[in-house]
């Protein structure tokens, strides 16, 4: 028997959530890097989600967005210009227009391909920032960044309280654009096309066009991920480059669930603590649990935990 739940126990429930969320920086006050990183990691997933779980754009070179906005917005502060909200304009018009023109070889491949097509645009751009060490710093990273005060009044401090407080708000607003382009008739066209793409050529979608705006939609929001890590964190490394901070991004969203919007949030949360955890517990084997625990994770179904849940739950949205 499942339950169900209505529109208005819904929004409740969802009101509920984030007041949790914000809670947090008072529940746990001495976690709040932690919780930064959460944040930080879910607003990947979700923009992830918007290629993969929606458009059904298959993508292992995630990363290179999050990097590409995390070294703008570090660079432009070390231009000089170190006012915040700058950052994460720049590192979403970027990552927006460069995600466009490389969209020209993803979402016309076939699966197989666009596989091979973003992991080798990742490693590209990750050997271009290894090189340019003059800019980047190279394997030393990006170092000495300094950011403003959040319209200068809130000044970045070393426990993390202006850090959470921004990445909250920043990834609440994302959330809230993201559901109101999901369900728009944008939104509607892409969960055809990822349902059947052949179908929705013959209506005479454009279908191409969609899934290129989805792709630098989705990358442009990983850029305003990236560029929320280097300035609360005042530091870019070459690892927000790579394929592992890719395939970390992806386990997040399968964990949680993809095509769900609240998956990437909740896979986040639960593998972040999770890798907090095991890691404190045990150093060295920490990586043995974390496997295990996905893998059971897996076994238990398909479709994430909120897969899983909602075979217990319905939704009556009338």
């Amino acid at each position: 028997m499942k339950l169900t739940l209505s529109r208005w126990q819904l929004h409740a429930l969802e009101i509920a959530f984030w007041l949790t969320l914000a809670a947090c920086f008072f529940i746990f006050p001495d976690r709040l890097y932690l919780l930064t990183q959460i944040l930080i990691a879910a607003l990947f997933a979700i923009s992830l989600d918007i290629a993969l779980g929606y458009a059904g754009i298959l993508t292992l070179g995630h990363a290179v967005f999050f990097g590409l906005g995390a070294y703008a917005a570090g660079l432009l502060a070390k231009a000089g210009w170190a006012e915040p909200l700058s950052g994460l304009v720049l590192a979403f018009l970027l990552c927006g227009l460069i995600a466009y023109v490389l969209s020209v070889l993803v979402v016309n491949a076939t699966e197989l391909t666009q596989l091979m097509v973003t992991i080798a645009v990742g490693a590209i751009f990750a050997e271009v920032a290894n090189q340019a060490t003059s800019i980047t710093g190279g394997s030393d990273g990006l170092q000495g960044i300094s950011m403003w005060p959040i319209f200068g009044m809130f000044s970045f401090d070393l426990w993390g309280k202006t850090a959470f407080i921004y990445a909250f708000v920043v990834v609440l607003l994302c959330f809230l654009l993201v559901r109101r382009l999901l369900q728009s008739p944008f939104g509607l066209a892409l969960k055809g096309i990822h349902g059947n793409r052949k179908r929705m050529h013959a209506l005479g979608s454009p279908v191409s066009r969609r899934l290129r705006f989805a792709y630098a939609v989705s990358a442009a929001l990983a850029g305003v991920a990236g560029a929320l890590l280097a300035q609360t964190t005042e530091f870019v490394g070459l690892d927000t480059l790579s394929i592992d901070r890719s395939a970390m991004v992806l386990i997040i969203l399968v964990l949680g669930g993809t095509g769900r919007l609240y998956g990437g949030i909740i896979g986040a949360i639960v593998y972040m603590v999770v890798h907090d955890v095991f890691a404190d517990l045990s150093p060295e084997y920490w990586m043995f649990w974390l496997g295990l625990f996905l893998m059971a994770i897996v076994m238990i179904g398909s479709g994430g935990i909120l897969g899983g849940l909602s075979r217990f739950v319905r939704t009556d949205r009338t």
